[in-house]
């Protein structure tokens, strides 16, 4: 470390209220050991994932709940904190710790700054394309949606910082929200020519075919390789129904197959798979489906940082998962000669913004897309005292707001909150900007609602969301958390079967009445016709008469049978 790296290290522990003589103190970060990555072999693929429309840095919390269930417990992803340290050998107090886990969140936020933010992400990129000659970058999708700026400008930010930044090959889940004919204007007018997007397991209702490419063959320093595409599978059903009405989603795993087989028949001797499953759907799909080298995935939001190898009938692929919010870049080399993957490299580098400096050119185009909403982005509507992170299986302290707003402003008994898994962080003492509340609402269809429902009806909706989320099969998975409950409580078993999974519901401490109806709030609704006032309306209404928002306490579900597991920091 130089002098003036040196001097750099002083200022951000002394911002962050570190003695650095001290135990206590975190580890120091080392910009140039971080990102010191030599080039290996002669196959190069840059991939991020589900950066939800955040063009700036941001603060993103790890969760403490990932779960995993069945064959899944104890496993990659479902291991937070010290133990997804001690299965990686990552040290605790590092850089790398607090990117990769919920650890000391609070303290190593301040010492190592914010992540992400595509100025800087378009250096790191630039960086690695240096040293690796034809190195193609992948967009894993989940993009163009999660800011008010994508959705005021009906994600054309993102496009055109995608644009910018150098998007080789992308494919999609949120965009589709945007509408299909949105879709189909930005890859046939802004993509055309420029980026491949691309999804084998999209197709028309009426006669099945190709709504888009189902991959691209790409020649990388005399290497034929393929990015074959697979859009988020359950999109209209996790998303309304009416914005893609006369397209068919679905994992489609036998026409990967034979999109995998012709590839290859058409001499790709490197195959990956860009995709948006969520990583336990991947970790099957590579065990059943031959021929694909890799896997580079997101929707889940996992931050692994190190693939997993998944054998199948056919030999191994790689299976990795690149994180959220623009805070890591994948980077995977391969070693092909004759013809063949003769051995790989792979590192998810993490984008720390205070260790990167920002591209001039993405720092130049961010400011005049933000600039038309400056006033509205930058309006305080509150203070808050504690952390607001979403993030986990259960609950997160901003979506407990949410909640919290809902129930007071619309007078509900209970309310629901979509188990997203988008959505930035908050330090404690920090202002609530509309610019915050938006990267937590921001969808097309964000109505709020009030509803009439029977305790019988609740637990129908708990254990569908329940099964969801744990269903021993990854394909009955549909990768979001579990929706966040705002007024009762319940217990869950995760390990129970379908329908089983929900008890003892609970209403200021009395069971509640199956037949009974109770007033329940909620937001995002995905049946067609459903009206109502913006959520962030409603909650930015509520932050304006709290002015200060003492820290939130969760409401979280009492678990049953998950003592032990490793995807719970106790």
């Amino acid at each position: 470390m130089n002098r003036r790296e040196f001097a750099q290290l002083m200022g951000i522990a002394a911002a962050g209220g570190m003695l650095l003589g001290s135990k206590a103190a975190l580890g120091a970060p080392s910009p140039g050991a971080l990102y010191d990555l030599a080039r290996f072999g002669n196959v190069h693929f840059l991939h991020f994932t589900d950066c939800h429309a955040q063009l700036n840095p941001v603060h993103f919390r790890e969760p403490s709940v990932n779960l995993g269930i069945g064959q899944a417990a104890g496993k990659m992803p479902h291991l937070v904190g010290e133990a997804l340290l001690k299965q990686v050998n990552i040290k605790p107090n590092t850089p790398q710790a607090h990117a990769f886990t919920a650890l000391h969140f609070e303290q190593a936020a301040r010492t190592y700054g914010k992540v992400g933010g595509f100025a800087h992400l378009a250096t790191l990129v630039k960086q690695m394309r240096a040293g690796r000659p034809g190195a193609l970058l992948l967009d894993g999708g989940d993009t163009w949606q999660g800011s008010g700026t994508a959705l005021w400008t009906k994600g054309q930010d993102m496009v055109d910082a995608g644009l910018l930044l150098g998007v080789d090959v992308m494919t999609a889940h949120w965009e589709m929200t945007l509408g299909d004919k949105r879709v189909q204007e930005i890859v046939g007018k802004d993509f055309k020519g420029k980026v491949d997007f691309v999804a084998q397991n999209v197709s028309t209702t009426d006669f099945g075919d190709p709504v888009f490419a189902p991959y691209v063959i790409k020649e990388m320093n005399g290497v034929p390789v393929a990015i074959i595409g697979q859009a988020f599978p359950y999109t209209p059903i996790a998303n309304p129904r009416y914005l893609t009405p006369d397209w068919s989603f679905g994992i489609q795993e036998e026409n990967m197959q034979k999109m995998v087989d012709e590839a290859r028949a058409k001499g790709a001797k490197v195959v990956v798979v860009l995709s948006h499953n969520g990583m336990d759907v991947d970790l099957k799909m590579a065990s059943r489906v031959r021929g694909i080298d890799a896997i580079l995935g997101g929707h889940t939001h996992d931050g692994v940082p190190q693939p997993v190898i998944v054998a199948n009938g056919g030999g191994k692929t790689l299976v990795t998962n690149a994180g959220s919010n623009g805070k890591f870049l994948g980077v995977l080399d391969f070693d092909v000669r004759g013809g063949q993957v003769r051995n790989f490299q792979y590192r998810l580098l993490p984008v720390f913004s205070n260790f990167l400096p920002a591209d001039k050119d993405m720092a130049a185009l961010i400011k005049k897309v933000r600039a038309p909403y400056e006033a509205k982005l930058n309006e305080k509507l509150a203070v808050t005292q504690g952390t607001l992170y979403r993030r986990g299986n259960f609950n997160g302290t901003f979506d407990q707001l949410i909640i919290d707003a809902l129930m007071e402003v619309k007078g509900a008994d209970i309310a629901f909150s979509p188990g997203f898994r988008w959505g930035t962080s908050l330090l404690p003492d920090s202002p609530i900007l509309m610019e915050h509340l938006m990267d937590q609402t921001a969808t097309t269809y964000s109505y709020s609602t009030l509803t009439e429902m029977t305790g019988s009806t609740i637990k129908t909706i708990l254990e569908d969301v329940a099964d969801n989320l744990f269903n021993p099969d990854p394909y009955y998975q549909q990768g979001g958390d579990m929706v966040r409950v705002g007024g009762m409580s319940y217990a869950i078993d995760p390990n129970a079967a379908m329908g089983a999974r929900i008890s003892d519901m609970r209403l200021h401490g009395k069971p509640l009445d199956a037949g009974k109806a109770y007033k329940v709030a909620g937001w995002a609704p995905v049946a067609e016709g459903a009206t109502g006032e913006p959520v962030w309306d409603v909650v930015a209404q509520w932050l304006r008469q709290q002015k200060t928002v003492t820290p939130r306490k969760l409401n979280t579900p009492r678990l049953i049978g998950m003592r032990g597991n490793p995807g719970i920091i106790a």
